[in-house]
């Protein structure tokens, strides 16, 4: 996701920049096709450095289909302590994300390593969409329903594999969600003419959704009742398992939501996420919903754009 580095004065060709906090960038070339562009990387998440490669190019191409985009192009980004760690593991992690690129039909064509105390990967990822059927978070609606195409709890699930609580099956839950890609999801909201979307990381789901409200200039009631979680989450948030950008997360959000639930309940919800789905918001619901089902991706219809306060939430129910 692009961040906010002041007034910039930008040409006309450039279609989406940082002023919205979309998840890439788009610049319109001569035929008037869009190139789409964006960047991600982080330090580990989970043990294998096969999995943390798959992992860290799915969360990077997300950014793309967020937007309707197809990928191409990846290079990849690294920071490895060659001194403390040996090339071979690095090599595994190169192969993750090479072989996720390829699933996407994307090439990696290179990128750039440094000697760092900390291990990091991701990529910085192209690709190209129809402008006509470009897909934005800053065109939300008032009436749109909200679809997540992903369970929520990615960040207590990986803060449980470091302080060793997690469960195999959990384990295989959360990798198996991190390396999913959001192709398909992508195609269902293009064909349904879905008015908005986001992809669902850093931020958590309500972070991800403020931007998207407050860039739409609408509000939005969601219902907790509705939220997918992967199994053990919310038990896990309730003994305290959470990671520090879902603390980070919740505050911010403190005076934006409004919601009746208890701590964990809140922390899950704002729970910061890696590689999550895709946050739709659609006046055809019904059409987005065939579409994604009959390309076998489960979603959960999670709430309403409403008019009100940009980027104001209120949350009904509780989590289960």
């Amino acid at each position: 996701m692009l961040g906010r580095l002041g007034t910039t004065e930008y040409p006309p060709e450039v279609i989406v920049s940082q002023e919205t906090r979309d998840d890439a960038a788009v610049y319109r070339l001569p035929d008037g096709t869009g190139l789409v562009q964006s960047v991600d990387f982080f330090t580990p998440i989970v043990d294998d450095a096969l999995d943390w490669g798959r992992v860290a190019a799915a969360n990077a191409l997300s950014d793309l289909y967020a937007m309707g985009a197809r990928p191409v192009l990846a290079l990849n980004l690294v920071g490895w302590p060659r001194e403390e760690l040996p090339l071979d593991l690095l090599a595994e992690v190169l192969r993750g994300g090479a072989e996720v690129a390829a699933r996407a039909g994307a090439v990696v064509v290179g990128g750039h390593s440094i000697d760092d105390r900390e291990p990091k990967y991701g990529m910085a990822v192209t690709g190209f969409v129809d402008l006509d059927r470009l897909v934005r978070n800053s065109t939300a609606p008032a009436g749109a329903e909200l679809i997540l195409t992903k369970p929520l709890g990615v960040g207590i699930l990986t803060t449980a594999i470091k302080r060793e609580r997690a469960s195999e099956a959990q384990v295989t839950a959360v990798v198996e969600t991190m390396t999913r890609l959001n192709d398909e999801a992508a195609e269902a909201m293009v064909e349904a003419g879905a008015e908005a979307a986001t992809d669902v990381t850093g931020f958590g789901l309500l972070g991800h959704l403020h931007e998207m409200l407050a860039a739409s200039s609408v509000a939005a009631e969601v219902d907790a009742a509705s939220m997918p979680f992967l199994p053990g989450a919310l038990e896990l948030a309730g003994e305290g398992v959470v990671p520090g950008g879902t603390h980070r997360n919740a505050a911010f959000l403190d005076p934006l939501v409004d919601r009746d639930l208890e701590v964990h309940e809140w922390l899950a919800l704002s729970d910061a996420q890696t590689s999550g789905g895709l946050l739709i918001a659609a006046t055809s619901p019904d059409a987005l919903r065939a579409e994604l089902e009959a390309r076998g991706v489960s979603s959960a219809t999670i709430g309403r754009v409403v008019d009100g306060p940009p980027g104001r939430i209120r949350v009904r129910g509780r989590p289960r």
